[in-house]
């Protein structure tokens, strides 16, 4: 197990950003750099001293070699600066830089341009405006200090709030400015990364009839696929229960009562990659059970629109808002509707035995079924694309959103430091708590009360989710106090431990 607030060791990177990255390098039009296109002039230091970005230190002079990238741009703009005159954004994160094979690139948004890096070493360079950081890897205790006073942070985050729940908590989120993050309320949200298309959703549904068949074979009418066990959510503990009062096929890791037909269909890779024999497989079921791995506003995965798509009905528990964002007024079943998994039970059982009623839950397909406007206006709306080469990923598209948001920040200080304090200072942007704010974890079944002292649930994510607040403190504590050794850390994580105490 990782250290505690840390996420280590528990998701690894969704296939959506792998195929994100992967379309960085398709859509690759732009030549390289030309060798010293961007080495910065020298410029002097900035003064030390408080800011609304934190206190900073004078930054060394740095050069920059050449720069060799292919890789999506930007649409395009009047910008004429070279690219020594452009402000920087460095990747924190440089696995997620979405500009592979190289390390550095310019990119030309649609009202600005900036040049953006995963070359640590510019980090305390004047020009470097902003820090990109990947949610999962954010680590207190490795944060780049002291904070400097002409940087802002940036977040991206669209996987599991479990990956990181320092991150919902008000000390952790408030230290970025800019926000992506699967939440409606962030600054570039990434709520529907899942869905990549409403004709997604359209997709004709396998005949009832056949599903009748599939049912007389011995299938169960629900189907539930697990192989990451003890999760945030504790959906093996609801599952479990719900398995007592209807026939359930658990075919993965987790729960397994039942073995796929061959061993291609037990490759994980099979499924991960929606291979078309198990996507047959599966579309059998009347029913899939689409728990997520963590609860939270807004965050959904493939766990609730691959039953959709495949014209199962997901019973589902995950983001409490899900139906703001579901095609019609039926579409899904919520777990939480039901009073107890045997509730739950006799109603799945009901619509199994009852076609007519079944079918009502897929009139979504039929065309004009999707009638949530609310989702139709934000499919419209979406700038980026999920594995579609005509427009940009959301890596591309969330760097030219702060690459703009910064050219604007450091235009406006410049106008206030001409007019010697006539024109007002930009005010700073800070994230607020609901661009994350995921709730403390809870029981998949029954009460925290009832749960036994030794509950490895109990003792894994209540501790990791308590411990990231105090982790988030810490930080912020130690960027208050213009601290530059990250080894401090743990000293004010003891101070925070004292205080707990003693209030206690």
């Amino acid at each position: 197990m990782g250290v505690p607030g840390s996420g280590q060791g528990r998701v690894s990177r969704p296939r959506c950003l792998a195929a994100s990255l992967a379309l960085a390098v398709l859509a690759a039009g732009a030549g390289p750099l030309a060798a010293g296109e961007w080495e910065p002039a020298e410029e002097p230091p900035e003064p030390r001293g408080r800011s609304p970005f934190q206190p900073s230190t004078g930054l060394p002079p740095v050069e920059f070699g050449a720069v060799v990238a292919a890789s999506y741009r930007g649409p395009g703009n009047g910008d004429t600066r070279r690219n020594r005159e452009l402000p920087i954004l460095l990747w924190w994160s440089p696995g997620l830089f979405p500009h592979f094979p190289g390390d550095t690139e310019r990119i030309d948004c649609a009202r600005h341009s900036c040049l953006v890096t995963r070359r640590r070493r510019v980090a305390r360079h004047q020009r470097t405006k902003a820090l990109i950081f990947y949610g999962t890897d954010f680590r207190a205790y490795e944060a780049p200090l002291p904070r400097l006073p002409h940087q802002t942070w940036a977040l991206f985050h669209e996987e599991s709030p479990m990956n990181n729940y320092l991150l919902s908590h008000r000390p952790g989120i408030g230290l970025f400015n800019y926000t992506a993050t699967f939440r409606r309320e962030s600054d570039y949200p990434l709520t529907l990364q899942w869905l990549p298309s409403l004709a997604y959703l359209r997709r004709a549904a396998l005949p009832l009839a056949e599903k009748e068949r599939w049912r007389k074979q011995g299938y169960a009418p629900v189907l539930y696929m697990q192989s990451h066990c003890d999760v945030a959510s504790d959906r093996d503990r609801y599952v479990r229960e719900l398995m007592k009062h209807i026939q359930v096929d658990s075919y993965g890791k987790c729960l397994n009562n039942r073995e796929l037909p061959s061993e291609r269909l037990r490759d994980t890779s099979t499924a991960t990659t929606e291979d078309s024999e198990f996507m047959t497989f599966i579309s059998r079921y009347k029913f899939h059970l689409a728990m997520e791995n963590a609860i939270c506003n807004d965050y959904m995965t493939e766990k609730l629109w691959r039953p959709m798509h495949l014209g199962a009905i997901p019973v589902y528990r995950g983001s409490p808002s899900v139906r703001d964002w579901m095609p019609d007024d039926l579409s899904i079943i919520l777990v939480d509707d039901f009073q107890s998994p045997q509730e739950l039970a006799q109603f799945l059982d009901f619509l199994d035995r009852n076609g007519e009623e079944y079918l009502k839950y897929l009139e979504y397909k039929k065309p004009g079924g999707i009638t949530n406007q609310f989702l139709l206006e934000n499919m419209e709306r979406r700038e980026w694309g999920v594995n579609d080469m005509t427009l940009p990923n959301y890596l591309n598209g969330f760097e030219c959103f702060v690459c703009d948001r910064e050219n604007i920040r450091v235009a406006s200080e410049r106008d206030h430091k001409k007019s010697h304090g006539k024109v007002p200072a930009p005010k700073p942007h800070i994230a607020q708590f609901t661009h994350m704010g995921c709730p403390m974890p809870a029981p998949g079944f029954g009460n925290i009360e009832d749960l036994f002292a030794g509950d490895s649930w109990k003792e894994m994510w209540l501790q990791d989710y308590w411990q990231s607040l105090d982790q988030g403190e810490a930080l912020t504590t130690m960027i208050h106090h213009n601290e530059s050794h990250q080894g401090r850390f743990w000293d004010y994580m003891h101070e925070i431990f004292l205080k707990r105490t003693r209030q206690q």
